[in-house]
């Protein structure tokens, strides 16, 4: 359980203030370490951060998406959840076709690019793609790794490129 912790402000006001919560790390199951290894720094371009295996048994891989705070870990001894269970892990880029074009230049099986609609009354509905007004939150595509854990991209920022 989260418990609040108390502060006094610089009028002795006693405050609540509630720690941060950063996630940093998300475990993917996956069968095979390797060939997952070279998908993700290959074809989607993370950073490799850690490669550690002390043992048979155990091997942690880190990886980091470019620009991001928050990394993955594939591995052996990481998790019981089933290889290809993780789905719908958001990577938020500025430029979505820029990003498919490189993608797909890599040899990522990515998605057409869809966008919400209606736009401003979002019901879960989608149309090909583009958002039309390229509004942030608006436009995404989808890809998976070898073992089916699946990403989502989706465009934030592209009028600020």
């Amino acid at each position: 359980m989260l418990e609040s912790i108390p502060h006094r402000n610089l009028h002795g006001v006693q405050t609540v203030k509630t720690p941060t919560l950063s996630v940093e790390v998300i475990t993917l199951p996956v069968s095979d370490v390797d060939r997952a290894l070279r998908f993700y720094v290959d074809q989607v371009g993370f950073t490799l951060d850690v490669d550690y295996s002390p043992s048979g048994a155990f091997r942690v891989v880190q990886l980091t998406p470019p620009g991001s705070n928050c990394s993955i870990q594939i591995g052996k001894g990481l998790t019981d959840a089933p290889a290809g269970s993780v789905r719908n892990i958001y990577l938020v880029v500025a430029d979505l076709e820029a990003t498919q074009s490189l993608l797909l230049e890599r040899g990522v099986e990515i998605g057409e690019i869809r966008h919400k609609t209606p736009v401003g009354a979002w019901d879960g509905g989608f149309a090909p793609g583009l958002d039309p007004a390229r509004g942030n939150y608006a436009s995404f595509a989808s890809f998976s790794d070898p073992d089916g854990n699946s990403w989502v991209l989706q465009e934030r920022g592209y009028r600020t490129v």
